[in-house]
């Protein structure tokens, strides 16, 4: 698994999602679907950004005749492997959502595995526990109650929020949602989401002078 270096990473999290989705697009020349949809939403923001690298599982929460792995294999995968860590889970239940998929007995064992941020395609439940332990957490929702649950499968790839998200991707997630970065190119990416946010703010703070007007904008867009 390519890995980025610690301080690049801690570096990206100084921006956000929509700023590293932009520079993404730049780099490659064309906007892409590499983000998760309206569904994902974060609901512990004041944890602020998260950014990893994903470990994937899917799990069914009431479908008692589902196939199901032990846990501890997967919890031995997320130990093994050297994080900061993402968890991405997939709720592949016949009905998902109906039950939960994550919650604050899960919590502290992710965060003492290494696992820095959740991400469920599905629910979660005692999100006031999940608070106190201090894991950001991503999600459709909360539910209070769960079924038979269990892991079906896992260190394959997933869709979430109609992303695809495969073993080891670099994942970035705050406030807007979740965004899959090319790891190979995280350092370039810093690099052009700094240029972006400089440009913005030139932008931002010539709207406010008293002079502005419209030819004026386009002016400025020409000169670019």
């Amino acid at each position: 698994m390519t890995l980025v270096p610690p301080q690049i990473l801690e570096e990206l999290k100084q921006f956000d999602s929509p700023t590293i989705f932009n520079a993404i697009q730049a780099m490659e020349g064309k906007p892409n679907e590499d983000y998760t949809d309206h569904t994902i939403k974060c609901l512990l923001p004041e944890f602020g950004p998260i950014i990893g690298y994903a470990v994937t599982a899917e799990v069914t929460t009431n479908d008692e005749d589902s196939a199901a792995v032990p846990w501890d294999d997967y919890y031995t995968l997320v130990e093994e492997r050297e994080g900061p860590l993402i968890t991405v889970m997939k709720d592949v239940d016949s009905r998902p959502g109906r039950g939960t998929s994550f919650g604050d007995g899960m919590a502290p064992l992710h965060k003492t595995l290494g696992v820095v941020g959740v991400i469920v395609d599905g629910t979660v439940r005692d999100l006031a526990g999940i608070r106190r332990v201090g894991m950001p957490m991503f999600a459709w929702g909360q539910v209070p109650g769960h079924g038979v649950f269990q892991v079906t499968r896992f260190n394959t790839p997933v869709t979430v929020g109609q992303v695809r998200v495969r073993p080891g991707d670099l994942i970035f997630g705050d406030g807007d949602g979740c965004v899959r970065l090319p790891v190979e190119h995280a350092d370039e990416i810093l690099k052009i989401a700094g240029q972006i946010r400089q440009r913005e703010a030139d932008i931002f703070e010539t709207y406010k002078q008293p002079d502005f007007t419209v030819a004026k904008k386009k002016q400025m867009k020409k000169g670019k």
